[in-house]
């Protein structure tokens, strides 16, 4: 063979050594399930549970997604058996797989601690966000004006889905930060359905009276912070004009809920191959909380509640009685048994095996969960794995010390996050018809984030000014919230506090003080979120 003719063929015979980078270099979910109640019980009207918070990563890095442990609540719609929750024309529609009734994509009420890809102000530490899907995936409503992470500029008016409850808490659109470095204390956090409203059976569009509230419980501030308003869930009946979807969603329907987890989407990854052809991969060094007894503890106190926990007594406080505590009653509340799901992980849609080898799902007790680790060390003392070897269909994890030395995979250093543009909200419409009554007003956030809020009457919040209802059911809604703000203060245990560790506190400056002349009825709306640099 001519000598020009055999250097090209061994060069194309030669492995690539060069570094590659690609974003998909862990998938799969670390959860659990729970038993369901018993049968004839109607434990179906709320879900709660406290989950620890962690800097899963020691710097903010680009183009990675992972949520700690969270949950899923779906309208009840097992009576349906074949006829398409999901409208042709929805995004949903499009998957196939999740025919024939589409249930699990309909509605959902999501949300939790994690670390997205739209952040834009990411810091280390996760963040809490609410998060629903009311129409099939075709938005979402993480905040009280804007989408889940996806857009900067505000949700359109009709979109809008979320009440801000709270008088003492921004909800900025790129979630709550916390305060400090969190190191395993825990979050509770439930969303139960209260009836701020009465149902509207004869309206356009028919509408039930659940309305999704999120109770959060920290060492700083506890109760209630914003609802998802149930025409939020109604109108995809009337916006498709398919009436078989009216009292099918989350305002009429109660919920189900069977567990929860962490769900690894996007992770950065580097691959190497050396002169032998053998490939090696790197992702970032993910770490979990360990406690004294060398337990990672992530999950615990998973409670189903029934209308006892608060609805009957909300309801009956709305309708002229005595005021509530808004603490959830026992005798509404079941507590699930914990058991660990069996994980399953991939890189680049290829298996990772041995895994279990070094820890596993575990339920500690009945109403505690986490994760066991089979092999602890002062070196690698709660660590996933971070290198990898390709063996065939499979990767498998190794030590550091394994890659060879040839390769430089071990100097490679991921993207970190850059500063993203600001959350913006318009001039017009719904955000200044009637508009706010005082501010603005600004504060910089732990996540070196400036939020930009105004003060508006409770029904005079943005996201309200969709529907065309009576000036009777507005101030009797008004008057409800003000009677809220005076009689539950962010002090109370509203959640049953948690059997094991301490509570987190979120940053301090997300809690504000109203005005004086602003104490009752009027709420902070977040308008602006921005880099303080």
């Amino acid at each position: 063979m001519p000598l020009v003719l055999a250097t090209i063929a061994a060069a194309s015979a030669a492995p690539d050594t060069q570094v590659k980078h690609h974003h998909q270099g862990l998938h799969g979910y670390i959860g659990y399930r729970t038993n369901s109640p018993p049968a004839g019980t109607a434990f179906n009207m709320g879900m709660g549970f406290y989950t620890a918070v962690w800097p899963l990563i020691d710097q903010p890095l680009a183009q990675f997604q992972i949520g700690l442990p969270g949950c899923w609540i779906l309208p009840d719609n097992r009576d349906n058996k074949s006829t398409p929750l999901a409208p042709v024309g929805t995004r949903a529609r499009e998957w196939k797989e999740r025919g024939p009734t589409w249930d699990s994509v309909f509605q959902t009420v999501e949300g939790g601690l994690g670390y997205w890809r739209g952040n834009r102000f990411r810091y280390g530490a996760p963040k809490f966000s609410l998060n629903a899907t009311p129409q099939c995936y075709d938005y979402e409503v993480g905040s009280p004006g804007w989408s889940f992470f996806y857009d900067t500029e505000a949700l359109a008016d009709d979109q809008l889905g979320l009440a801000q409850l709270s008088n003492r808490l921004l909800i900025p659109p790129d979630a709550l930060p916390f305060k400090g470095q969190p190191n395993g204390e825990f979050m509770g956090y439930t969303y139960l359905a209260l009836p701020f409203t009465d149902p509207v059976p004869d309206g356009d569009p028919p509408t039930g009276s659940h309305a999704w509230t999120c109770f959060i419980n920290t060492k700083n501030f506890k109760g209630p912070i914003a609802y998802y308003v149930p025409e939020t869930w109604s109108k995809v009946g009337k916006r498709f004009d398919y009436p078989f979807l009216y009292g099918r969603g989350l305002d009429a329907r109660p919920g189900i809920m069977h567990g929860g987890a962490m769900e690894i989407n996007t992770v950065p990854c580097y691959e190497q191959q050396t002169r032998a052809g053998i490939t090696y991969s790197k992702i970032p060094k993910l770490q979990f909380p360990v406690d004294r007894l060398g337990r990672s503890l992530l999950v615990q106190q998973v409670n189903y509640y029934s209308k006892e926990a608060l609805y009957n007594d909300f309801l009956a406080w709305r309708k002229g009685g005595t005021p509530c505590s808004g603490s959830f009653a026992k005798k509404g509340t079941w507590n699930a048994k914990i058991s660990a799901n069996p994980t399953r992980y991939s890189q680049a849609k290829l298996p990772l095996k041995g895994i279990d080898q070094l820890f596993e799902s575990h339920a500690y007790s009945p109403q505690v969960w986490g994760i066991r680790w089979n092999k602890l060390t002062r070196e690698n003392r709660g660590a996933f794995p971070q290198y990898f070897r390709h063996e065939g269909d499979k990767r498998v994890p190794i030590d550091a010390s394994e890659v060879p030395a040839e390769l430089s995979l071990r100097e490679q250093r991921f993207a970190l996050a850059k500063r993203g543009q600001p959350f913006t909200s318009p001039k017009r419409g719904a955000w200044t018809h009637p508009g706010p009554a005082l501010g603005p007003y600004q504060v910089e956030l732990a996540d070196g984030s400036l939020v930009t809020y105004s003060w508006y009457r409770f029904i005079d919040q943005p996201t309200f000014q969709q529907y065309q209802w009576s000036e009777q059911k507005k101030a009797r809604l008004q008057h409800l919230v003000e009677q809220i703000h005076a009689h539950w203060p962010i002090d109370r245990d509203y959640m049953a506090p948690p059997a094991e560790g301490e509570l987190v506190s979120l940053d301090s400056a997300l809690i504000v003080t109203p005005p004086r002349g602003f104490e009752y009825g009027y709420v902070p709306i977040v308008t602006r979120q921005e880099d303080a640099q």
